[in-house]
């Protein structure tokens, strides 16, 4: 009898280690007889199990989840479930940190996935926007991050917040089958540098690049940053790598504050491999010099970085409208979509004034054919080549090209796989392209 019961208590350890889940409000499943309490909401009308609003979609389930988002609400208005009892008791791992929801919205904005501890210990809300309205969409959410820090063990409690924004409408929204599950293959990264840019040095300040002098920089990750730096070379070249981005900054305070006033653009270059958004934010603390002094000002923009290449910002200082002066930027911000699992490097940041500058050129003008390819592999682009290099999917430099005046490689003695087409331009751009070999 000892034995049994023993084991009885074994197996209770054992099942509080995992998450229930997957959530998907049926009948004898996880999700509807959970003590979900809405909060921020105003009244806070309680969360519903309705039919499922659409199953000629990805999602054929009988019933969802449905929340309404109160127009006068909190931007963070939310559901959350009961402490212990509906979640279960347990820790991130590489087996459970991949959480995905699907979601049916009648606008375009951020959703926010949260976990708490007992204690109060928080993950921290990872945000992701959904793309499409009234139809239903699978967002990923990506906690390995989290995976170690004090509040990535005893989670016994799931956040969600369906609509975070500040509206301008209630909002009718609903969201249904959470799952959790394991990190997919490593993210590509770059093979080669970013190009260098080519202004003259009395025409630039330099924030950090290679090719000039550093102006000084308090630091690249400000004790408020959401994410993760790490100062990598590639081939020999000094790179900042984000990763875990939800939002970074970068601060030239104190002694330290810009001048750019005499400068016309703001320009560096970007590689990323999952960012379908960065955001690039400049904030000038006026003439006190200090932040939220009264007159500090600041501005955004957005852009959608061609992906696995290098792309040049090259960013008229006059498309940041909302700055008063550019006397004393003191902050640059880097955010984007996905929230809190994007991976930015970033290169040669830098203010500049040369005439002949241009506006976010994107090095993606490069189409090889055939593809997938047996014997001879054609390269088009309207630029003169400077160097054309293949590499496989591990980063082997695996054939150069030395005749130029050819657009065509010889491919035929390649093993049959996946590989990358580096190429530079006379222009200084680097592309980057995939073909298959058969």
């Amino acid at each position: 009898m000892r034995k049994l019961i023993f084991s009885f208590f074994i197996l209770n350890s054992l099942i509080s280690l995992a998450q229930n889940g997957p959530i998907s409000f049926e009948i004898g499943e996880f999700g509807l007889n959970w003590s979900w309490t809405v909060f921020e909401n105003i009244g806070n009308p309680p969360l519903e199990i309705v039919g499922n609003p659409d199953q000629s979609g990805i999602n054929s389930s009988t019933t969802a989840a449905k929340f309404t988002a109160l127009q006068g609400g909190m931007p963070y208005a939310g559901v959350e479930s009961a402490h212990g009892v509906d979640l279960g008791t347990f820790t991130l791992s590489p087996a459970n940190c991949i959480v995905k929801i699907m979601v049916y919205k009648p606008v375009i904005s951020n959703v926010g996935i949260k976990f708490a501890t007992a204690s109060g210990a928080s993950t921290g809300e990872l945000l992701v926007a959904n793309t499409m309205i009234n139809k239903w969409e699978e967002l990923t959410f990506n906690f390995t991050p989290i995976i170690g820090l004090p509040s990535s063990s005893g989670i016994d409690q799931l956040i969600i917040f369906p609509d975070f924004q500040n509206r301008t409408s209630t909002n009718i929204c609903y969201f249904d089958n959470v799952t959790f599950g394991t990190p997919g293959p490593p993210l590509p990264t770059p093979m080669t540098p970013a190009p260098d840019p080519n202004f003259a040095a009395n025409d630039v300040i330099s924030m950090f690049s290679n090719v000039y002098t550093n102006v000084p920089v308090n630091t690249w990750q400000t004790a408020w940053s959401q994410g993760t730096l790490n100062d990598i070379q590639i081939q020999g070249n000094d790179t900042k790598k984000y990763s875990s981005l939800n939002f970074v900054g970068v601060e030239t305070t104190g002694n330290n504050i810009l001048n750019v006033s005499n400068m016309t653009h703001l320009y560096l270059n970007v590689w990323t491999a999952n960012m379908t958004e960065l955001r690039v934010k400049l904030v000038d603390f006026g003439n006190d010099l200090s932040y939220a002094g009264g007159d500090d000002t600041e501005h955004e923009l957005a852009f959608t970085p061609t992906l696995e290449s290098w792309v040049t910002l090259d960013i008229p200082l006059n498309d940041f409208v909302n700055l008063a002066t550019n006397n004393h930027i003191a902050q640059l911000i880097f955010s984007g979509n996905p929230s809190g699992s994007g991976v930015v490097y970033v290169d040669n940041v830098l203010f500049h004034n040369a005439i002949t500058g241009i506006e976010t050129i994107q090095a993606n003008e490069m189409t090889l054919y055939p593809n997938p390819v047996q014997n001879e592999l054609t390269i088009a682009n309207s630029d003169e080549l400077i160097s054309v290099q293949i590499y496989s999917l591990t980063g082997q430099n695996i054939l150069i090209q030395t005749d130029l005046s050819s657009d065509k490689m010889d491919v035929s003695q390649l093993v049959s796989g996946i590989y990358i087409c580096v190429m530079e331009t006379n222009r200084g751009e680097i592309l980057q392209a995939k073909f298959i070999k058969d």
